[in-house]
C-alpha cells in the first residue's frame, strides 16, 4: 500500500487548523502529521516530521508564513518538502514574494473542499499550482506589479543562457500554465520527453519546482505578464 501524503498544518486560526484536519484525515491518500501556530513553530515542525506538504497562511504572530517559507524551502534537508500558501486571494505582495521565496503555489482560503486536497496532490506531486486561468492571471499580475510593469533582470537571465533551445521553448509553455501533455502536443513530442526536458531545466535553474521556473521565466523577461 502507497505511504499517504504527510501534511503540516502552519494558520494561526486553531478553528482553521481544525477543519482542514478533519478534511484532510477523511482523505485515505492523506494525513495531517503537525499542526503549527506561527511560523517559528511551523519551521521546528517541517524540520522534526518532513512533511511532503506544508499549508503555510502568510499572515501570521511573530514569524510570518514568509519568513518561515523561506526558511523551510533554503534548507537542504527540507528540499523534498513542498510548501502551499493560504491566502485570501487578495491582490497581496506577499505572494509573488512567497513564490520567490520558494512556495509551489497559492490557494485561497475560500477555496472548495476538493480544491484544497487537490491543491496538496498537485504539490506532493512536484507540479505547481498555477494552471487554472484565473490562478495565472493573478501570477501574472503580481509578477508585474512587483516589477513595476516590466520583467527586471535578474539571476535567471544570466542562467537562462545555460538552457538550449528546446530547454526556452518547454519553459514558455510551462510559463503558461500547460501540463507536460498538453505542452507535448504543442511541440510533437512525447510527455516523457517535455518532462525530461523541464527536470533538465529546473536542474540548470537551481529550481525546486515548476512553480519556480515560472517565476525565473517571468524575472528573466523570457516571458512578459500580459497586461488587459
Amino acid at each position: 500500500m502507497t505511504e499517504p501524503i504527510t501534511v503540516l498544518l502552519a494558520d494561526d486560526q486553531a478553528l482553521l487548523r481544525s477543519a482542514f484536519k478533519v478534511l484532510v484525515d477523511s482523505e485515505p491518500d492523506l494525513r495531517v502529521v503537525a499542526e503549527a501556530a506561527d511560523g517559528a513553530q511551523a519551521v521546528e515542525l517541517a524540520r522534526l516530521h518532513v512533511p511532503d506538504v506544508v499549508l503555510m497562511d502568510i499572515r501570521m504572530p511573530g514569524t510570518d508564513g514568509l519568513a518561515a517559507t523561506r526558511e523551510i524551502c533554503s534548507d537542504p534537508a527540507l528540499a523534498a518538502v513542498r510548501v502551499v500558501m493560504l491566502t485570501t486571494f487578495e491582490v497581496d505582495e506577499y505572494v509573488v514574494q512567497a513564490l520567490r521565496a520558494g512556495a509551489s503555489g497559492f490557494l485561497g482560503k475560500g477555496a472548495e473542499p476538493e480544491d484544497l486536497l487537490g491543491a496538496i496532490r498537485i504539490a506532493a506531486a512536484g507540479e505547481a499550482l498555477l494552471s487554472p486561468a484565473a490562478t495565472k492571471g493573478l501570477i501574472a499580475t503580481f509578477l508585474a506589479q512587483g516589477t513595476g510593469g516590466q520583467a527586471r533582470p535578474g539571476p535567471g537571465a544570466v542562467r537562462l543562457d545555460g538552457l538550449t533551445g528546446r530547454e526556452r521553448e518547454v519553459l514558455v509553455h510551462v510559463a503558461g500554465g500547460l501540463s507536460n501533455d498538453e505542452i507535448g502536443e504543442r511541440l510533437s513530442v512525447s510527455p516523457l520527453t517535455v518532462k525530461t526536458h523541464v527536470n533538465r531545466a529546473m536542474a540548470k535553474l537551481g529550481a525546486r519546482d515548476r512553480a519556480q521556473l515560472v517565476v525565473i521565466a517571468y524575472e528573466s523577461g523570457l516571458v512578459r505578464p500580459r497586461t488587459e
